[in-house]
């Protein structure tokens, strides 16, 4: 479906804000030149479209022009890129595209404020999570320990997450001073329709078994405890909290990144493939 009728610069604005304020992901596509005879007169500079998953508004004034930059915005879209220029042919004249996808940022929700919580709050902020913090101790969930957040919450820890909405941006770490505090959350989110898209929780094997035996005796399909990344984080032998905060997030950026976790040394294997190739020369 589309609407083919001119966009305004004010309408894309409102659309691109809704889109990054958790409405579906948008990009939107701009003529910033063109070359040769263009095919009608809203392809000049300036001619905008906004492009969805299944759907477009507006129009840069040409029928296979349209087309194209859907495409083009599409596939903007799907590589999450910042920003992308292209130049697109159509009806004698090539206009020069500039593409921009708008999405909300994906959502750390880290609950318990304490050692843990620092480091991953500010590494999940430099990797472009919107960070939000809670804890039922007034002198740990503050502005003060938590300045990257976007937002820290006095949370009731007998339900934590009861106020706090969750989707498929949503990644969830449970870092709380007590397994029993971690258990409560845990089992209000796999209780919830949709699960978010990264469900992780600290704790040694023996704390991992109990959570996980106490989830089935209650009842809750084992497909969904599976989501569970407990213990949470890679296999670094990670030991100070900073260090935790580190796994955690490498299992982060490997969910969203894809990966095999395992050393770029291993994977690309330049060294063995460089004594090889001396070998044979």
């Amino acid at each position: 479906m589309s609407e083919a009728a001119p966009l305004t610069a004010a309408e894309a604005v409102r659309l691109a804000r809704a889109a990054l304020e958790g409405g579906e992901p948008m990009a939107s596509v701009t003529v910033i030149d063109v070359r040769g005879e263009a095919p009608g007169a809203a392809s000049a500079p300036g001619a905008r479209m906004a492009v969805w998953r299944d759907r477009t508004r507006g129009t840069l004034g040409d029928p296979a022009l349209d087309q194209a930059a859907a495409a083009f915005a599409r596939e903007a879209l799907a590589a999450g890129t910042r920003v992308l220029t292209r130049e697109v042919e159509a009806g004698g004249a090539t206009a020069v595209l500039y593409a921009e996808p708008h999405r909300a940022p994906p959502e750390l929700v880290i609950v318990g404020a304490g050692h843990i919580a620092r480091p991953l709050c500010r590494v999940g902020a430099l990797l472009g999570f919107r960070v939000t913090v809670l804890d039922d101790r007034p002198e740990f969930a503050t502005r003060e320990r938590f300045p990257e957040a976007a937002e820290v919450r006095r949370a009731d820890f007998s339900a934590p997450l009861r106020e706090v909405a969750m989707g498929p941006r949503t990644h969830l770490v449970l870092v709380t001073r007590g397994h029993k505090y971690d258990f409560e959350a845990l089992r209000d989110v796999l209780r919830r329709p949709e699960l978010p898209a990264y469900v992780g929780m600290v704790g040694s094997r023996r704390r991992t078994r109990a959570a996980l035996e106490q989830l089935v005796a209650e009842g809750i399909d084992a497909e969904r405890i599976a989501a569970l990344r407990a213990p949470v984080g890679l296999d670094v032998r990670a030991e100070t909290p900073e260090e935790i905060a580190v796994a955690i997030a490498a299992e982060l950026v490997l969910l969203r990144r894809g990966g095999t976790g395992r050393p770029l040394r291993e994977t690309e294997r330049v060294f063995e493939r460089w004594v090889e190739r001396r070998g044979s020369a």
